[in-house]
């Protein structure tokens, strides 16, 4: 397995890739997102943070009268969630670029907190974990939209998308139990989604 990429080298692949990330992965990886919206508009939550919102594909998903704070490591990625914030002109979409890794928020600022197909990507997933709980009050939700080992299907896929793997430190052998279940946060469901199964929506609440 190659060695991870720093945030900065992260960055700067998501300049490049911003203008096409839509249709390289919007459509493939779009079930489990709207899987995600769909828990999220049924817990209603007055404040959310959207860890990895990228190009905000999922910014018109979530329910209108939730304040929303999307970070993301790329500001090229961020323009194009921008422009559908500024489309939705709600005025409660608030948009940063933010290694989340090292969040500036107060302890408990956020009702709900998404990290959808960030948690394997990212440097350091127990540091994102860590502050991703700091920042979400306590008995708030947290849900992970990610894959996890034991599907070769990803393993094919990876192979398939290796040069855009490689850059971005994807991780194929993404352990469920390394990275969600060793946590002492409370596992409310497990949702298989995407292709095959590929994916996983995990809620949790954050006790």
């Amino acid at each position: 397995m190659s060695s991870q990429p720093t945030p900065q080298a992260i960055a700067r692949t998501y300049q490049f890739y911003a203008p096409i990330y839509d249709k390289l992965f919007g459509a493939v990886l779009g079930p489990g997102r709207d899987a995600l919206a769909k828990a999220v508009r049924k817990l209603q939550p007055k404040s959310l943070l959207e860890v990895g919102v990228g190009t905000g594909l999922m910014l018109a998903e979530y329910p209108a009268s939730t304040h929303i704070t999307g970070v993301d490591l790329s500001p090229h990625m961020l323009e194009h969630a921008r422009q559908r914030a500024d489309a939705l002109a709600r005025g409660n979409i608030a948009l940063q670029v933010m290694d989340a890794e090292r969040m500036p928020f107060a302890d408990g600022s956020f009702d709900c907190v998404t990290i959808p197909y960030v948690l394997s990507v990212t440097t350091d997933p127990d540091r994102l974990v860590a502050e991703a709980r700091r920042v979400c009050r306590k008995g708030g939700t947290i849900m992970v939209l990610n894959h996890f080992s034991g599907s070769r299907f990803w393993w094919l896929l990876e192979r398939a998308v290796r040069q855009v793997a490689d850059r971005i430190g994807f991780r194929s052998d993404f352990d469920y139990d390394q990275h969600i279940l060793r946590h002492d946060w409370q596992v409310q469901s497990v949702t298989p989604v995407n292709l095959f199964g590929l994916s996983r929506l995990v809620v949790l609440k954050n006790v």
